[in-house]
């Protein structure tokens, strides 16, 4: 039982550092930078800029995915071009058993505050705006980690942080445009939009959705770090 322990205690002080690394000594007001969001969208309903009431459908995307996509971005680009742009990357080669391990370890952090930012927003929108079924925190959270983990491989790919950021933002907004939220071949997929179809289609459509991103999630974690682990390459130029 004291093994059990001692071994938990590590693992949070491994998040903890890394959660410090992704996004800085400030981390735990990170899960909250998206609430003003929902502030923006009650604001824009009782002044009268938004002529109809926040429904269902737009919990996932409008109300809990945007500003979670906005702040994945963020973190995203940090966890393995942060160390590219802060010429710390040849310290991360030094981790034992490989320089993967510090990075899963800032992935799981840059993960764990995209849910707690989640619930906050979750909360906020279900007491101010509307209330929507538990399917939709999956679907948000999904849209977030595919667009985390693209923003760490795009970042990595370009060895820049910057960069990296902004064709991942191009691919979002790309998403968002071709979206209209029935795309089933996308992150962003949201089947509360789908009422009017066969619930029995609809469920199958997303549970096609959910195991393919879930697998594609995990492809581009896999090349990413791949990629990482060419330490000339790396630190080449």
């Amino acid at each position: 039982m004291r093994r059990l322990f001692q071994g938990l205690g590590e693992r949070v002080r491994l998040l903890h550092l890394a959660a410090r690394l992704v996004a800085g000594r400030w981390f735990l007001i990170v899960p909250l930078l998206p609430l003003p969001w929902i502030g923006w969208q009650v604001l824009r309903v009782v002044v009268g800029w938004r002529p109809e009431e926040f429904r269902p459908a737009d919990a996932q995307t409008v109300l809990i995915g945007t500003p979670l996509l906005v702040l994945a971005l963020g973190l995203g680009v940090r966890i393995v071009a942060g160390e590219i742009d802060q010429r710390t990357l040849e310290i991360a080669y030094t981790v034992p058993g490989g320089a993967h391990r510090a990075w899963l370890a800032k992935l799981a952090a840059a993960s764990l505050m995209l849910v707690l930012a989640e619930a906050l927003l979750a909360t906020a929108t279900f007491f101010f705006c509307t209330s929507f079924p538990a399917g939709v925190l999956y679907g948000a959270l999904q849209g977030a980690i595919f667009y985390l983990v693209l923003a760490m491989g795009l970042s990595t790919l370009l060895r820049s942080e910057a960069t990296g950021a902004m064709v991942a933002t191009g691919v979002l907004i790309l998403n968002a445009f071709v979206q209209g939220g029935d795309l089933r071949v996308s992150p962003l997929w949201n089947p509360v939009k789908l009422e009017e179809n066969d619930p029995s289609d609809v469920l199958a459509w997303t549970v096609q959705n959910r195991v393919g991103f879930l697998i594609v999630i995990v492809v581009i974690t896999l090349l990413c770090f791949g990629r990482a682990e060419r330490r000339e390459s790396m630190l080449s130029g």
